[in-house]
């Protein structure tokens, strides 16, 4: 049996809940739903399916991710979007950040069997998006202002179980 898995950094609840806030907007006026499902984080490793068996390696490989790195802080600064017209994606966009570039090198270092590019964000609205709900949300959006910083210090391994559940947590330990 095959199960899906994905590595990536939360925000604290606080912050998952400010982004609740733009997701449910989504799917009141833009017919949105589906980004209610997860919540509000940011991708190191894409979702990958493996055989339930093959856990143990996907625990072994996660713990060898170097996390040697000072905790850090992510600053999330105003929207951006991915305007594809068969997938549109609406996203909080993170600053520039040389830290969380080198986490997301030392994942790929150990997960290096799926190439992709790498570019940060918090999703809002995607899926069940239409490319036409995606240009009337963008119209709000685009020059909406958004704020806030957290501190990054940790790494979640999850596996899709119905919904995504944290298995595996690695903390940052730069000194």
């Amino acid at each position: 049996m095959k199960k899906m898995y994905f590595i990536a950094i939360y925000p604290p609840q606080n912050i998952i809940e400010e982004i609740n806030v733009f997701k449910k907007d989504l799917a009141i006026n833009f017919s949105n739903s589906k980004a209610l499902k997860n919540e509000a984080h940011i991708t190191l490793f894409p979702p990958f399916d493996r055989e339930i068996e093959l856990e143990d390696n996907i625990h072994t490989a996660f713990q060898k991710i170097d996390t040697n790195l000072l905790p850090f802080e992510i600053t999330l600064n105003g929207f951006g979007s991915f305007p594809s017209p068969k997938n549109p994606v609406l996203f909080v966009q993170p600053e520039e950040n040389k830290n969380l570039k080198q986490l997301q090198l030392n994942v790929r270092e150990k997960f290096n069997f799926k190439s992709y590019s790498f570019n940060p964000h918090v999703t809002v609205g995607y899926r069940d998006l239409t490319y036409e709900n995606f240009l009337n949300a963008w119209k709000v959006y685009q020059n909406k202002s958004y704020k806030t910083k957290f501190l990054v210090n940790k790494i979640i391994l999850l596996r899709h179980d119905g919904k995504w559940v944290p298995i595996a947590e690695k903390m940052l330990t730069g000194k």
